[in-house]
């Protein structure tokens, strides 16, 4: 009789700890993707790509996602806007697919649109500016894998000064149907 009471009161500790099990063995899913590489010396020269690979399950292939760059930039940067083309490859692809991509960073009154950080760079006195840039909605990423993405600094000036860093982040976005 204990041996069933015994058994009973395990049960259920038993079934949630293989469930727990269970839950830990599915590959993780990618609902947000994001990664910044620094600029050395915050001088982006055309020579120093920035590579960035995003690893999708299968389950992630169902959804849309949003993309976007991420830029790092101090008050000193000289343009308003920044010229990067981002060479894309999927899954299993021996070529990449360029895109010339321009990247607003003020506006039409030289007002930066980022987000201003309360800090100061090492050299002293440059504020810095945060943007998070919607380059594409609702994109597809069809197959399972890894995708990479490069970013080629695409300005008449080389190199291109005051920019701190770089990034890329996809977002989940919606299930497609």
């Amino acid at each position: 009789m204990t041996d069933i009471m015994d058994l009973k009161m395990k049960l259920p500790f038993t079934c949630a700890l293989l469930a727990l099990l269970a839950f830990a063995c599915k590959p993780p899913r990618m609902d947000t993707f994001e990664k910044n590489r620094n600029i050395a010396h915050s001088q982006w020269n055309v020579a120093d790509t920035l590579p960035f690979e995003v690893q999708l399950s299968p389950e992630d292939t169902g959804y849309y996602y949003n993309l976007y760059v991420n830029v790092r930039h101090t008050d000193a940067y000289p343009y308003s806007n920044l010229w990067i083309i981002i060479h894309t490859a999927g899954p299993g692809d021996s070529t990449t697919v360029a895109r010339r991509v321009e990247l607003p960073l003020a506006d039409s009154y030289g007002k930066w649109m980022g987000s201003g950080v309360n800090g100061r760079v090492a050299s002293g006195t440059d504020d810095i500016y945060e943007h998070r840039i919607p380059i594409q909605q609702n994109a597809i990423l069809p197959r399972a894998g890894a995708y990479r993405f490069v970013f080629e600094q695409n300005m008449r000036q080389n190199p291109l000064p005051e920019i701190l860093s770089m990034g890329l982040r996809i977002e989940k976005a919606a299930p497609r149907k």
